[in-house]
């Protein structure tokens, strides 16, 4: 068995720097979506993500996907989410098997009143952290990370 490659001292300290980034942002974003809309960031991801969709409706084996989430998880949050009114479940007409899920009217105005106060809360705490330069860097990097951890492209995010 070979020597592990370890991180020299600036590579350990940019791994320490980002995994504290994947531990801390999560939280700061839940917590502002939960005292103005009443939402986690994760309900807030799955009706933007119906929000973009063409008819602002997406399977659910897609929707699975683009928000990296197990098909039970997603249905125990859509289910939450129907409750409130937000999003509809109806079968795919194209394959009656699946499932699709709707963003209801009143999600869209739910999507439409809670953007503005998330938008705020990513740019004071990350895009306005940094320069133009930095957000086209960071662009970059999440890029370049994103062909290891993703590279089937399930979340639809990599550079075309």
């Amino acid at each position: 068995m070979s020597e592990p490659r370890w991180l020299d001292e600036t590579q350990l300290d940019a791994w320490k720097r980002l995994v504290a980034v994947v531990e801390l942002l999560p939280g700061v974003l839940d917590a502002q979506l939960q005292r103005d809309a009443d939402l986690s960031h994760f309900e807030y991801y799955v009706l933007a993500m119906l929000s973009e969709a063409p008819g602002r409706t997406l399977r659910m084996t897609h929707l699975a996907s683009a928000t990296n989430a197990t098909l039970p998880r997603l249905s125990h949050v859509v289910a939450r989410l129907e409750r409130r009114g937000l999003v509809e479940r109806l079968p795919c007409p194209e394959d009656r098997r699946a499932t699709n899920a709707h963003l209801t009217d009143d999600g869209w105005k739910k999507v439409v009143a809670t953007a503005p106060g998330h938008v705020a809360t990513v740019r004071d705490h990350v895009v306005d952290a940094l320069t133009d330069e930095q957000v086209a860097q960071l662009d970059d990097i999440a890029s370049a990370i994103l062909e290891r951890v993703d590279p089937d492209d399930r979340m639809g995010f990599r550079r075309r």
